[in-house]
């Protein structure tokens, strides 16, 4: 792990009670050059046991309650992340927690393309709203963009590329709830570079790969150790000419 991630004061990562969010936290606190500050969200912070067994060996990272589809839960999240991270203010935050639905064109309900929604992509816009105030006040004491300044990176997949989306690459993942989830979260992704470029605050979209998670199965060709490492080379590399890019796990562009 590089400097990039010494000089980043505070860090939220949503989601990180297992898979890719607890190996976010799990390789920021063992990569030697870590934030002065973690703070880990989950639905039921009790029930996230490797996440608090890390706690007590690492007193920077702080866990906090947050139900992404609560606007309540949120809001008291922002109050607390507003006492933890102080006058440094939020210089990262990932949005990492997520949902996958399935559901094909035959078994695809209103229901399931909305829980899939509230949970994809409209939680990370209503989580980076609240804690806007903080990434501004992390974005006023230094210049430039990155994560030594201010930096929203929302955790998307490939599968929600319309492009893509298309020829043989479209036989498979037939998934209308999640695929058309993570496309809204991408045009989110973008609407918020527009909007907080002004503040300095960067704003990026990152596919993680096709991870061995839970969501991800077990035929997926990523460890979850692999993936994270490469997402976080990438994240700590970002500046100006990233703001409001798709981003491969690689590092590379890929098509919206």
């Amino acid at each position: 792990m590089s400097d990039a991630f010494k000089v980043c004061k505070t860090v939220l990562v949503t989601g990180a009670n297992r898979g890719l969010g607890l190996q976010i936290v799990k390789r920021l606190v063992t990569g030697g050059c870590f934030p002065g500050k973690i703070i880990a969200t989950a639905r039921n912070p009790d029930e996230a046991k490797e996440l608090q067994s890390m706690s007590k060996d690492h007193p920077n990272i702080h866990i906090i309650k947050l139900d992404v589809v609560s606007e309540e839960s949120i809001k008291k999240a922002a109050v607390e992340v507003e006492q933890i991270v102080q006058k440094d203010g939020l210089n990262c935050l990932i949005n990492n927690a997520g949902i996958n639905i399935i559901a094909n064109f035959e078994t695809v309900t209103a229901e399931k393309m909305l829980e899939n929604f509230h949970t994809n992509s409209v939680g990370p816009l209503m989580i980076t709203k609240a804690m806007l105030p903080m990434l501004k006040l992390a974005a006023a004491n230094a210049v430039g963009m990155g994560i030594h300044r201010a930096a929203v990176i929302n955790m998307t997949s490939l599968l929600g590329s319309v492009e893509l989306n298309w020829g043989e690459r479209a036989k498979d993942f037939k998934w209308y709830p999640y695929r058309t989830s993570k496309s809204a979260l991408n045009m989110i992704t973008r609407c918020m570079a527009v909007d907080l470029e002004a503040d300095g605050i960067l704003c990026v979209a990152i596919h993680p790969g096709w991870v061995r998670t839970d969501m991800g199965g077990p035929e997926a060709p990523l460890s979850i150790e692999e993936s994270i490492s490469s997402v976080l080379t990438v994240i700590k590399g970002l500046n100006e000419k990233d703001h409001g890019t798709f981003l491969h796990y690689t590092g590379e562009a890929l098509p919206w």
